[in-house]
């Protein structure tokens, strides 16, 4: 059996997978340790699809036509080519996938940076770009700070805006542990979730007040000097704005904005600050929100107030993909270069430029994702090139990315799929599945973990890299002659100090290598003066609030059996029984009030339009709708954007109305 990385979530499950049969067994080792969720187990299932794209198809008219390898390749590089001469190579973007490799994404960023442009993004900016932005910006380093193991240790969890029993059911297994140990769970939500039945405290708050609550928390914290006075002074800076800061947000105060009790706070409060070491977990509950950065930088603070960082605690923003950390560490970011690095740090653009055979790199931010829209609705950009991304279902008020998607002068699609946004494309080319090729992939706890080829791939699919290989080639680009995907990770491997002297024959025979190491600031922070910084931020309110047209909150959520826009999930048998039919959740109370039985079809609408899906009556407080993410479901999302550039998915003004049949 071959050990291969899980396609799904971030949480980095290997799989050990038959080579015969494809049938899935769990890893023993880290970090699964022999367990699976129900995605893992049918993992293999997709592979199978009877809808897998077969061989590289070009548009002729209305038709799409099959063409050879050698001239989908060359017309697209030939046709990228004539229109960076006509418009500067800003004109040309390129979005890479959490789902595919190391080795593909920095393919694919280095491709956009030698062709002159950083035009070049992924759906992290979609879930954790907030999270990396409030990070960077407190503790120097964008990324989770400790491995999954240091959870078991800690003497609370604070689990904010996520809900790992159904995100990351795996993860469980480690909360669980710490709870056995003693640990007190405490989960704030917007509903009651499963991962509320686990906790200690359970605090279901209105949306888009995380602020306020955090803090309320920090009030108690300062005043009743619960706060680890010497870490403050010795390791941080900032302390001064911050006391100041929430001194109004007594927990009286915060309940009337919360809906939260005041001795419920307070009680909280004193539990996390007096448990002696603890984690902060946190997920899209926090990020899709205009105040995203601010939401994190609030719930950052109140670890840094309690020294709960190195040995004595983590903070742990949980990465959605199975990828999308490597994919952001690799460089498929508009504003870093790999490693998170700023494209203005001279001294190491000079470092990848040199690697990569050119004097220098281009220094201005390229689009944002979320910016590219509006960039292609104005004729700026021209030319786009997706690989693994499903934007026409993926994005926030999914119409105009749509409309936009139409104007391009070419957009190719590479994927395992034809998905709703290959309808529009010019060249669809067809990528081999996980399973079928090679790479290294970095996990939520940056583990980085090698994954084996199983099988050949399907039909005139090629795996990713050797179709980036070849574009690079026809493009004219230097260091495009790879002949295994081993080359590939030899050479990111020289981009980052602490991967210098390791070989990928290490990582091969390993549970993963860690990057920049397994636990992060526990002597000094990656801030200039090593000094964490803490942030005081102020409750800022959602960029629509529900009025007399518009009454309901509109929030999304995850489903265990369902996963992102589907192409996977929809097409395993197994997983599709396990989901059943997506639902809206409303409250008893509202569904009681607007004549909604269980089952009924109910319209909802919001500002960016509207969809028709059948009710689910309990699971959610009075005034709140919520939906399972995608499917149909951003066409009614707010594309609003917070200060990183990740649209406000989880709050919409909505209202509701029973649809007769």
């Amino acid at each position: 059996m071959k050990a291969v990385v899980c396609p799904f979530c971030g949480f980095g499950c290997k799989l050990l997978i038959d080579e015969k049969t494809l049938r899935v067994k769990p890893y023993p080792g880290e970090p699964n340790r022999g367990k699976l969720c129900p995605k893992g187990l049918h993992a293999t299932e997709f592979v199978l699809s009877k809808n897998r794209l077969k061989r590289p198809l070009k548009r002729v008219g209305s038709a799409m036509v099959p063409v050879s390898w050698g001239v989908a390749i060359d017309e697209i590089a030939g046709k990228l080519l004539e229109i960076r001469v006509l418009y500067g190579p800003d004109a040309v973007a390129f979005l890479a996938s959490s789902k595919v490799s190391n080795e593909e994404n920095y393919l694919l960023q280095k491709i956009a940076r030698l062709f002159g442009t950083n035009n070049i993004d992924n759906c992290a900016r979609l879930c954790h770009e907030a999270s990396v932005h409030a990070l960077k910006m407190t503790v120097g380093a964008g990324a989770q700070t400790n491995p999954y193991g240091d959870l078991e240790n800690f003497g609370a969890i604070l689990i904010w805006g996520y809900n790992p029993a159904e995100t990351h059911p795996v993860i469980m297994d480690y909360i669980l542990r710490a709870k056995r140990k003693g640990a007190k769970i405490i989960v704030v939500d917007v509903r009651e979730t499963r991962t509320m039945a686990f906790a200690d405290y359970r605090l279901v708050i209105r949306p888009g007040t995380d602020i306020a609550l955090a803090n309320a928390m920090m009030n108690v914290i300062i005043r009743e000097e619960f706060y680890d006075g010497e870490f403050v002074r010795s390791r941080t800076s900032g302390f001064s704005e911050v006391k100041m800061a929430v001194m109004k947000y007594t927990p009286k105060y915060a309940e009337r904005i919360t809906g939260i009790p005041a001795e419920t706070i307070e009680k909280v409060a004193r539990i996390f600050a007096l448990a002696g070491s603890g984690a902060i977990m946190w997920g899209m509950g926090l990020t899709h929100h205009v105040s995203g950065v601010e939401n994190v930088l609030a719930v950052v603070d109140l670890a840094l107030l309690l020294g709960y960082i190195g040995e004595r605690g983590g903070l742990y923003p949980m990465r959605g993909q199975n990828n999308v950390q490597g994919a952001a560490y690799l460089g498929a970011l508009s504003e870093f270069l790999p490693g998170y690095v700023p494209l203005t740090d001279e001294r190491f653009r000079k470092r990848v430029a040199s690697l990569w055979g050119v004097d220098d790199l281009p220094t201005e931010r390229g689009l944002y994702l979320t910016e590219l829209w509006e960039a292609i609705e104005s004729g700026d950009v021209r030319a786009l090139y997706i690989m693994g991304e499903n934007p026409a279902v993926s994005e926030a008020d999914f119409a105009q990315v749509r409309k936009a998607l139409k104007k391009l002068d070419l957009l190719v699609v590479q994927d395992v799929f034809p998905t709703r946004t290959s309808r529009y494309a010019h060249y669809l080319l067809p990528a081999s599945a996980f399973c079928e090729k090679s790479g290294s992939y970095m996990n939520s706890e940056r583990r980085i973990q090698w994954s084996e080829r199983v099988c050949e791939p399907h039909a005139d699919s090629k795996p990713d890299w050797e179709i980036l290989t070849m574009l690079g080639r026809a493009l004219g680009l230097s260091g495009f002659n790879y002949s295994s995907v081993e080359e590939i990770t030899a050479e990111y491997f020289r981009l980052f100090p602490e991967l210098e002297e390791r070989s990928v024959e290490e990582l091969k025979n390993s549970d993963g290598i860690f990057l920049p190491k397994k636990r992060l600031h526990t002597w000094e922070f990656a801030t200039p003066d090593g000094k964490a910084r803490l942030m005081a931020v102020e409750q800022i309110g959602p960029w629509e609030v529900p009025d007399k047209d518009y009454p309901f909150v509109l929030t999304t959520v995850r489903l265990i059996g369902h996963y992102n826009t589907g192409e996977m999930t929809l097409r395993s048998p197994s997983l599709v029984k396990l989901m059943g039919e997506p639902r809206a959740l409303i409250s008893e109370k509202d569904a009681e009030r607007l004549g909604i039985a269980d089952g009924d079809w109910v319209e909802l609408e919001t500002r960016c339009g509207r969809i028709r899906m059948r009710a689910k009556v309990g699971g959610v407080p009075e005034g709140v709708i919520a939906v399972p993410f995608h499917f149909k479901a951003n066409r009614l999302t707010s594309s609003a954007l917070n200060k990183a550039g990740t649209p406000e998915f989880k709050f919409s003004a909505c209202r509701v109305r029973k649809v007769r049949t």
